[in-house]
């Protein structure tokens, strides 16, 4: 028998290789202990669930179905909306109890229309894959200027300093008004897993609501450091099963900063709502 098998019962081990050991036994012990420790916490961080809250309709409007929903905004009880696709892209002020369209203009057939934002006097509209932003009187609608940006535009909201932009991946850009010179970035997260397809924006009381492409949920992000805060789950409002296509997704978030009121609607929906969020416990 080597001295590396047990002892047999008639031979005890020497007193040194026992403590030794012992010692050693010891040692891996408490080492196992604290590793486990470690562990348990990164486990419970991982683990520990962003808030998901429901919803209330308060209010139900009738909607233009043919309307591709991009942005939509509200400001002095006005409701703008930006549609999309090629050929049928606009610009719109909306009658609020009725969906008429009051005003409009269209943008030309080579351009794809994307978010929209209400700056001051101005309404900007972001455009997908050219580059632009087109910057219109409130009022009258006449094209004022054109800015250029890199990338993609998607979503466009402001938080009464900067513009924040979406270009469908997971990063959020605060760009200067005047000249759409950015100024810093976010990406946005939720624990360690980055949200990507961040679409239509609206910042609501300090924090930036976000559609995800193809996901009923807006996400509230963290303007500091695009820390998913929570989510609002909205499948319910139009199910999917229920949508004539894939392409009927929930994309418009306005809110009322007077009225503290919220609307959300979708890519061609026949309605919009007015809800009201129910925190979760």
């Amino acid at each position: 028998m080597t001295e590396s098998h047990a002892p047999s019962e008639n031979k005890r081990p020497l007193p040194s290789a026992g403590w030794s050991a012992y010692r050693w036994l010891l040692t891996g012990a408490v080492g196992l202990m604290a590793l486990g420790c470690v562990a348990i916490l990164l486990s419970a961080n991982q683990t520990t669930a962003t808030p998901i809250s429901s919803f209330e309709v308060v209010a139900t409007y009738p909607h233009d179905a043919a309307a591709f929903t991009q942005g939509l905004a509200i400001a002095d009880g006005r409701m703008y909306e930006g549609t999309g696709q090629y050929g049928s892209s606009s610009l719109r002020r909306v009658d609020l109890p009725t969906g008429n369209v009051l005003q409009s203009i269209s943008l030309n057939r080579d351009l794809f229309g994307e978010g929209i934002t209400v700056w001051k006097d101005s309404i900007i509209q972001l455009t997908w894959k050219k580059r632009r932003a087109f910057v219109f009187d409130r009022e009258t609608f006449q094209h004022r200027k054109t800015l250029r940006y890199a990338g993609e535009g998607w979503g466009l909201t402001h938080d009464g300093t900067h513009l924040i932009m979406s270009d469908g991946s997971s990063r959020l850009r605060f760009l200067d008004p005047e000249t759409f010179k950015e100024i810093r970035q976010v990406i946005v997260h939720d624990g360690r897993r980055r949200i990507d397809d961040l679409n239509e924006l609206e910042f609501v009381e300090g924090e930036i609501f976000a559609n995800v492409w193809y996901n009923d949920s807006v996400a509230r992000i963290s303007p500091v450091d695009g820390r998913v805060l929570g989510w609002i789950d909205l499948h319910s409002l139009w199910p999917a099963n229920q949508r004539p296509t894939r392409e009927h997704v929930l994309n418009g978030i306005a809110y009322d900063r007077d009225a503290k009121r919220l609307f959300v609607t979708g890519k061609n929906w026949p309605k919009l709502y007015e809800v009201r969020i129910v925190e979760s416990n």
